[in-house]
């Protein structure tokens, strides 16, 4: 598990269902936290050095996750998704707390400060906030995040733009076709995987 990931933390060895099953025992008689409590003990899982306690931290916030204010985000989440950071704990974040925050508040402000940062796992996080929202995804919003990071040749950033393009194209392939049409096919990384929504969305129309 530590070679897979790349030397990025020392691991238990534990796997992702004995895990889940262990947690849900170990919070089961927990009172309800507050917001704080919440970030804080993230924030303390994250700050042990085996990988498992930071995969515990985000299915923490997953299962407190409507405890969680409008400053949750920027006062916890920021720090979490570049505190020893890789894919597997960004994308994580991302699905317990970033996407149905950021659907739940208003934190445009926030995705803008990401993108703008020079972190990749920041931008990383901006250019997937929308994800799993289908017909509630703002499309300009996104393809503008994605247009501003088009020349980023980041592998973790290509293949975020990417994601978000292949996830727009199962409920607009128009609007992806247009934004490839128009930009550099440079980015051989994001255009692959936006190609794979739009040949995915046509198949799904011919057999409607």
């Amino acid at each position: 598990m530590a070679a897979y990931m790349k030397g990025i933390a020392p691991f238990l060895g534990i796997d992702a269902g004995t895990r889940r099953s262990a947690l849900r025992s170990a919070w089961k008689p927990l009172e309800r936290p507050t917001s704080d409590d919440l970030g804080s003990a993230s924030a303390q899982l994250f700050a042990l050095p085996e990988r498992e306690f930071h995969y515990a931290a985000y299915d923490l916030i997953d299962r407190y996750r409507s405890v969680a204010d409008e400053y949750f985000l920027d006062r916890y989440v920021t720090d979490l998704l570049v505190t020893k950071p890789w894919w597997d704990t960004v994308d994580g974040l991302v699905t317990a707390a970033v996407s149905p925050l950021c659907k739940e508040f208003d934190a445009d402000w926030l995705i803008s400060e990401w993108s703008e940062s020079s972190e990749t796992w920041l931008i990383r996080a901006a250019l997937t906030h929308q994800r799993g929202w289908k017909q509630d995804t703002n499309v300009d919003q996104v393809l503008e995040l994605c247009d501003r990071h088009w020349g980023n040749r980041e592998f973790f950033v290509a293949k975020a733009i990417g994601w978000a393009m292949r996830d727009i194209a199962k409920i607009d392939a128009a609007a992806i076709e247009e934004f490839l049409s128009s930009h550099s096919p440079s980015n051989t990384i994001a255009i692959r995987e936006a190609v794979r929504g739009v040949l995915a969305s046509q198949t799904s129309e011919r057999v409607r």
